[in-house]
């Protein structure tokens, strides 16, 4: 077997090891979300995911690849094309394991976000799925909140979707001051 063969071969390996059912890293902007997105339908259909597993998993994925639009410090501006929308990098990738899906996601924050981020997932963690539930209620009754760039529904439409509280961590500082913000919802 050749060297790329080889390289392939010990990637693929892997993949099935840990049942990688999507994975994606780089530049993230809605164009690219919604073409990921027909994938994770599709690759959710294929192993087999029910209904409303599929539902759930396809939300907490777009939410999870939203949060990364809009909240990643690693921005990429295009050149002379100030009409496009800029783009974010950020990695996701969905596991399946024993009859559950893990979804994670990773993105740089800067500490400012890292801090709100943290506040708004300690809450969330310390909450019931109905508390969760009737938060997410009055959040879509209510204003969009000033430093939210969306709807404020993404983590509560995460948490609301997960079958365990969600899992998150961030790195320590690197030399920029950025810390790389790691989440994740069991499904």
């Amino acid at each position: 077997m050749s060297g790329i063969q080889q390289e392939w071969a010990e990637f693929q390996s892997y993949v099935e090891r840990r049942d990688v059912i999507f994975y994606y890293v780089g530049y993230f902007s809605q164009t690219i979300i919604a073409a990921m997105a027909d994938a994770v339908k599709l690759r959710a259909e294929h192993t087999g995911a029910v209904g409303q597993t599929r539902r759930k998993l396809f939300s907490s994925f777009i939410e999870m690849a939203q949060n990364i639009v809009h909240y990643s410090s690693d921005l990429h501006e295009k050149e002379g094309r100030a009409t496009e929308p800029s783009m974010r990098h950020g990695a996701v990738f969905i596991t399946l394991t024993d009859g559950i899906y893990y979804l994670h996601c990773a993105n740089p924050v800067d500490a400012e976000m890292a801090e709100k981020l943290r506040a708004k997932l300690e809450h969330l963690r310390t909450m019931t799925i109905d508390e969760i539930k009737a938060e997410y209620k009055e959040m879509l009754r209510s204003e969009t909140p000033p430093d939210s760039k969306g709807a404020g529904l993404g983590f509560l439409t995460v948490a609301r979707d997960a079958s365990a509280p969600l899992d998150f961590e961030f790195s320590p500082p690197a030399e920029d001051g950025a810390l790389t913000f790691y989440l994740r919802a069991t499904i």
